[in-house]
C-alpha cells in the first residue's frame, strides 16, 4: 500500500503571553521576564497508509486533538511538515489547498457543537456539495444529500429538521454524512464516539467501518478509549504530553506493550474476560505539564522503572521488533 498521509517532526506551540506586560512576573523579590508557552505537540512523526485506519491514543491533554486540528489545517504548525499524497501542505498554493479540503475531512468530537443550529439537516449536508460545485443544481445536491443521509441511518423525511431535534447519535450520523458529502479520501475522526452512549458507540463504529470498506477511505482515528481503537484500527501510536511514546500494529501494542505508559493504559482499561497486566502502582510525585516539560522522559514521575538516566535524557523511539517502536531507555531491559 502507498502512503496517503505523512507527518514529519510536527511541533505545535501556543504562546499564552500576548504582550510584554504578560511576560513580567514577580519572583523572589524582583521582577523577571518569563514567557509561558504551551508545548502541545513536540516533534511527532507517523504515516497513514491508503485504505488504513490509524489510531492516535492517549489521555486528555496529550496533544491528540491538537495534532488532528493541525493536520486538517485548522491550526498552522509551529514547525515540521505534513504531506498528503506525497506533497507538503505547506508548499501548496491556494488552488491546491482548496482541492485538499475536498480530499481531507473531519468528524468532530461533539455532535452538539459541530452542527450549525440555524441550518436544517438538508442545508448542512448540501452546503459543502454546492460550495465545491459537485452538483449542477440545488436539486441534484439535495438528491445526493438524501442518499447520504439514508446511508448513515437518517430517514429522508427528517432532512427538513434542525439539529436540536435529533439525539446525540443521530447528530453524529449527520456529521458523518456532511464529511462524506465531498467524496473525501481521508477522514480525521476526533473522538467521534466519546460523547455518545455505549450502545450508540458500537453502531457508529460499525458504520465507520462499513463506510471505510465501501468508499476505500483512510482514517486517522483519535481516541482515549483503547477498546474503541482496538475495534477499528490496524496500527496505532500512543501519545503522552505531546510526544509519541510507542507505535506499532494493533497486535503488538495490545499483546506486547513495551512502554510503561502503554502498560498503564492497558492496566487501567476495564476487562470482562481474559488476562490483564498486573496492577500498576503510580509513584506519588508531581506530574509535569505542557507548560514545563522536563529535560528527560516526561513519564518519569509516573514510571515504576524510572532510573537517573530517565530524569536527564530524553529517550528516542527505538525498534522493539519490526514495525514496533518505543521511547524508553529501559526498552528490552525490563
Amino acid at each position: 500500500m502507498s502512503e496517503i498521509l505523512r507527518v514529519e517532526n510536527l511541533t505545535q506551540q501556543f504562546r499564552l503571553d500576548k504582550s510584554l506586560l504578560d511576560k513580567l512576573h514577580w519572583e523572589k523579590g524582583r521582577i523577571t521576564l518569563r514567557e509561558r508557552v504551551v508545548k502541545a505537540v513536540n516533534g511527532i512523526s507517523f504515516h497513514v497508509e491508503r485504505g488504513e485506519a490509524f489510531g492516535l491514543v492517549g489521555e486528555s491533554g496529550c496533544g491528540k486533538s491538537t495534532t488532528a486540528r493541525t493536520i486538517i489545517g485548522l491550526n498552522r504548525p509551529t514547525s515540521g511538515d505534513i504531506l498528503f499524497d506525497g506533497k507538503s501542505t505547506a508548499a501548496m498554493d491556494k488552488g491546491e489547498r482548496f482541492a485538499l479540503h475536498k480530499q481531507m475531512q473531519m468528524i468532530f468530537q461533539d455532535p452538539y457543537a459541530s452542527l450549525n443550529p440555524r441550518m436544517t439537516v438538508m442545508d448542512i449536508v448540501t452546503e459543502p456539495i454546492l460550495f465545491h460545485k459537485l452538483a449542477g443544481s440545488r436539486q441534484e445536491a439535495e438528491q445526493r444529500a438524501y442518499a447520504l443521509l439514508e446511508r448513515v441511518g437518517i430517514r429522508p423525511e427528517l432532512a427538513s429538521r434542525f439539529p436540536h431535534q435529533f439525539s446525540g447519535g443521530q447528530r453524529q450520523r449527520i456529521g458523518i454524512a456532511r464529511a462524506l458529502a465531498v467524496n473525501p479520501q481521508f477522514i480525521v475522526a476526533d473522538e467521534p464516539v466519546s460523547a455518545l452512549d455505549v450502545s450508540i458507540q458500537a453502531q457508529i463504529l460499525n458504520l465507520l467501518m462499513d463506510l471505510k470498506e465501501e468508499r476505500s477511505l483512510s482514517y486517522l482515528f483519535i481516541a482515549h478509549d483503547l477498546s474503541v481503537v482496538r475495534h477499528l484500527c490496524s496500527r496505532l501510536a500512543v501519545m503522552y504530553l505531546g510526544r509519541i511514546v510507542e507505535m506499532g500494529s494493533r497486535e503488538q501494542i495490545f499483546e506486547h506493550p513495551s512502554h510503561p505508559y502503554t502498560q498503564l493504559l492497558l492496566a487501567a482499561a476495564p476487562k470482562l474476560t481474559g488476562s490483564s497486566i498486573a496492577g500498576y502502582e503510580i509513584p506519588e510525585k508531581e506530574m509535569p505539564t505542557v507548560l514545563d516539560l522536563p529535560k528527560g522522559c516526561a513519564f518519569c514521575n509516573r514510571c515504576r522503572y524510572a532510573s537517573p538516566q530517565c530524569e536527564t535524557e530524553l529517550p528516542a523511539l527505538r525498534e522493539v521488533e519490526l514495525g514496533h517502536v518505543s521511547a524508553c531507555h529501559l526498552c528490552g531491559k525490563k
